[in-house]
């Protein structure tokens, strides 16, 4: 088992505080990201995991064993970096099978788990290559393999694809899927400030701003249920739309009036005080469809489109916020810029947000918890 738990982790640097009490269960098995802004602290996190940055105050166990003084080489992890950090004289064979032979393994069991790991990640053919003679994906899959042959409790991965360009990114991305599925009990945790990388990959997913946790879930979860503003217009690209409105007639559903002029029905439950109250309205651009016949939730002249071949984004100016509101719509559909555009929603892909920037959702959950 390799669980990892952290109770109330902070990390300081003198009077700068990077982590605010970071408490998080990580269950054996589990595939881990952590996504957020530069500067959330994501990468301070993993690190003080890995023993590369000593935690100021709280609790870190790896199953099960409180490892706050426990030395990096100790605490059963492996971590890959997003520099290679290969040996360019050696091989790839001696590159993965060094750690071993530092730690003093048998020749036969060093060899035993460099063709294993290299069979994994496809590389058996590349074992006498030197590092420069091979790509940046392959030199990835080697310092993979060189954590792999370790046999750690847990894998840490430091923003592993940020150095490749978007074709070999996709081909690792999938290597790393691959390779989460051969070792279903093996932990992983994984920074990334790629949302692609942080959908695909994660069973759960953790959104960090200002080193503190916004919300633990899964990918759709998160994209499906956010907790708050924040949450809603990190997760998805391009960004949640978010205007300001009003409770028109608080209950379930929920009437507002949103700053495009027009009124919603959401299937959101308000309490009876938020009468009049000022809330944020948001939906998705891929939520926002053509409206046809005379019921419509935006009206709008378009401003400006990028098309991308299977989809478009159309910008439409509403005259009423400062940012044009943004529709993913197919890229067959034919929308002329200066045109006048109508856009409706299903409700059920409606989202409200209280003054403070919690979303109504969470309020009812919350509620039918208690």
């Amino acid at each position: 088992m390799a669980d990892v738990t952290l109770t109330q982790v902070k990390k300081s640097y003198g009077n700068l505080n990077i982590l605010h009490g970071i408490d998080l269960d990580i269950k054996s098995g589990e595939f881990i990201v952590f996504v957020g802004p530069s500067g959330c602290g994501k990468s301070t996190l993993l690190r003080s995991i890995a023993g590369l940055e000593e935690i100021t105050s709280g609790e870190l166990q790896i199953a099960g064993e409180v490892v706050n003084d426990v030395p990096p080489s100790k605490r059963g992890i492996a971590m890959v970096f997003q520099s290679y950090a290969l040996y360019p004289h050696m091989t790839v064979y001696d590159n993965m099978a060094f750690s071993m032979k530092i730690g003093k393994e048998s020749k036969a069991e060093i060899d035993k788990r460099v063709r294993q790991a290299a069979e994994i990640l496809q590389l058996t053919k590349y074992l006498d290559r030197l590092p420069k003679a091979m790509s940046g994906g392959q030199r990835q899959r080697v310092a993979i393999g060189r954590a792999i042959v370790r046999n750690p409790k847990v894998f840490l991965f430091d923003e592993p694809l940020s150095n490749l360009d978007a074709a070999l990114r996709v081909a690792t991305r999938i290597e790393i899927a691959k390779l989460k599925e051969s070792m279903p009990n093996t932990t992983m945790i994984y920074v990334t400030h790629d949302q692609v990388e942080a959908m695909t990959l994660a069973d759960r997913i953790v959104v960090l701003k200002d080193g503190h946790i916004e919300q633990v879930g899964t990918p759709m979860e998160l994209y499906k249920r956010p907790g708050n503003l924040f949450v809603a217009q990190f997760i998805g690209s391009p960004a949640m739309n978010i205007l300001p409105a009003t409770v028109d007639k608080p209950g379930n559903p929920t009437v507002i009036s949103h700053t495009g002029g027009r009124k919603a029905t959401v299937p959101i439950a308000t309490p009876t005080s938020a009468a009049g109250s000022s809330v944020s309205f948001g939906v998705r651009p891929e939520d926002l469809t053509i409206a046809n016949g005379g019921d419509f939730l935006f009206e709008g002249k378009v401003d400006y489109i990028e098309q991308l071949g299977e989809v478009q984004l159309v910008y439409i100016d509403i005259g009423r916020t400062e940012l044009p509101l943004v529709a993913k719509l197919p890229g067959n559909v034919d929308v002329a810029r200066g045109a006048t555009l109508r856009l409706n929603a299903n409700p059920g892909d409606l989202h409200i947000f209280d003054a403070d920037g919690r979303s109504f959702m969470l309020h009812e959950v919350e509620a039918k918890a208690a």
